[in-house]
């Protein structure tokens, strides 16, 4: 009985390390994935930005008959100065990368902006540069 009670006081504390550690790593964990979730919100954001600008853009034709039949007409000025009210207006720290038309009836923006994490940690770069690109075509075409 003795030699029991020896062996089971041994045993004492030995949890208490192990239960420390996995607090620490599910609090590591519970932190990255805050950071990973804010990032991934953070190009969501963006990618709204530049669907919202490249819409806009695209409402922004010229609009011309031809043979009796209206006919809607981009130009890279108008693209570019629609998308740049929508960027301006939203802020939050995109900027317009590029804004124009490939084909006359297709408006393509380009947005970018920084994302940063909210909680810091080592496992986490302390920045990322994000870019989203939007196409969006005329409605009357």
């Amino acid at each position: 009985m003795t030699r029991r009670r020896r062996l089971a006081d041994d045993d004492e504390g030995s949890v208490l390390i192990l239960t420390l550690g996995y607090a620490a790593l599910a609090l590591v964990a519970v932190l990255v994935c805050v950071d990973a979730t804010s990032l991934y919100l953070s190009q969501k954001r963006l990618d709204a930005l530049a669907d919202a600008a490249a819409l806009a853009a695209a409402d922004g034709f010229e609009l011309s008959v031809e043979s009796g039949e209206p006919v809607a007409v981009l130009t890279s000025d108008g693209v570019r100065a629609q998308a740049e009210e929508i960027v301006t207006a939203a802020g939050g720290g995109a900027v317009l990368v590029s804004a124009g038309t490939p084909d006359g009836v297709s408006a393509r923006v380009t947005v970018a902006g920084s994302w940063h994490p909210p909680v810091l940690t080592l496992f986490v770069p302390d920045g990322v540069a994000l870019e989203s690109t939007a196409t969006s075509r005329t409605a009357l075409r």
